[in-house]
């Protein structure tokens, strides 16, 4: 195995244990290919690279029953990847395009040639989410986003941010929360 599959197992491992995943929850990943490799976002786009990655957090995110939604890149307006499944659950509208390495991005190429009937959606509100390679995944979270500290900061050579959400806290000093 690969050290970028390695390390990709491992954040997603924990990601999962510190958000509270569950089965039927939903995780967005956007994922610099170029980042990881130690080029500019855009500009050294890798599909070893986001292949590696999408072989180090499927296959665990599949065992435990949690959704993948892979983000696109700025060419495909971030736009998701995700199961169909997934999709109609939630009541998304399902688009109509197929992500490639450079118009789109390698991971989210991999995550459509890789899930069992993909499709894409232009928009989420997942719960939780991974960011490599500053890929601004925020607009695809639930509206309260909780940073999460994790015990690695690169897949690759590419920073990466992770985050949960919790639902918001209404009501004034006399509300009680759960």
């Amino acid at each position: 195995m690969t050290d970028i599959k390695l390390q990709a197992e491992k954040v997603i491992k924990e990601l999962v244990e510190k958000a509270g995943l569950k089965k039927g929850d939903l995780l967005v990943v956007g994922c610099s290919s170029s980042e990881i490799v130690g080029e500019t976002i855009g500009k050294g786009s890798s599909l070893e690279a986001a292949q590696d990655v999408f072989a180090g957090i499927y296959p665990y995110l599949k065992e435990k029953g949690i959704f993948l939604a892979a983000q696109c890149c700025e060419h495909l307006n971030r736009a998701l990847i995700l199961e169909r499944e997934a999709a109609e659950k939630r009541g998304y509208e399902i688009v109509c395009v197929v992500p490639k390495p450079k118009a789109g991005g390698s991971f989210a190429t991999t995550a459509f040639e890789n899930f069992s009937d993909p499709v894409a959606v232009e928009e989420i509100k997942a719960d939780a989410g991974l960011d490599i390679g500053l890929t601004l995944i925020g607009m695809h979270l639930k509206h309260v986003a909780v940073p999460l500290r994790l015990s690695v900061d690169n897949i690759g050579q590419a920073h990466i941010t992770a985050a949960r959400t919790r639902p918001k806290y209404i009501g004034g000093e006399r509300a009680h929360y759960c």
